[in-house]
């Protein structure tokens, strides 16, 4: 079985999509932001977007990460742009991702509602900047991240359950 990216922007409930996935597939999660270097985390504690440059060394770990776990594994990351998901295709072959879609402001919203996380709301418009969606990219689940969790666990425990999830697919909402 392929392992699987939970992916969306700041808010759209990556963690907990992947902690019920994980758990029900008994798989390891693998929380992306565990591993950003100091300096981006402080970065963003200060309210300042990371870069291309910023995330380079991060992606590279996550892609390791991923690719120690040939049996599968679960991993939270922003994967924003087109160029971020493939560096983790690379440590992964076949690795799957749901895409949490949410709005800006439902995830302003969100971030806001969460004031000892490392992110500031403040940084929600920048994640849209750089955002790419993953429309048309192979092995992509869309989701609504406003729909229930356990909703959005089903959705995505049916899907990993397909042989192949070669092309974007949209989830019923």
């Amino acid at each position: 079985m392929k392992s699987l990216v939970v992916m969306g922007v700041a808010g759209c409930g990556k963690s907990s999509l992947a902690e019920a996935v994980a758990h029900a597939l008994g798989w390891p999660l693998i929380e992306g932001d565990d591993f950003h270097a100091e300096a981006s985390k402080a970065k963003m504690r200060q309210g300042i977007a990371l870069t291309d440059a910023d995330r380079r060394g991060w992606l590279a770990t996550l892609a390791h990460q991923l690719s120690q776990h040939a049996d599968g594994a679960v991993l939270t990351c922003s994967a924003l742009k087109r160029s971020y998901r493939d560096q983790l295709r690379a440590g992964a072959p076949g690795l799957r991702f749901a895409y949490l879609e949410i709005s800006e402001a439902d995830a302003r919203q969100r971030v806001a509602a969460r004031p000892a996380h490392l992110f500031p709301p403040t940084l929600v418009a920048s994640q849209f900047a750089t955002l790419e969606p993953p429309v048309g990219e192979p092995g992509v689940l869309r989701l609504d991240a406003t729909r229930p969790l356990g909703e959005l666990a089903q959705q995505t425990l049916q899907w990993m359950a397909q042989p192949s999830a070669d092309h974007d697919s949209a989830a019923a909402t």
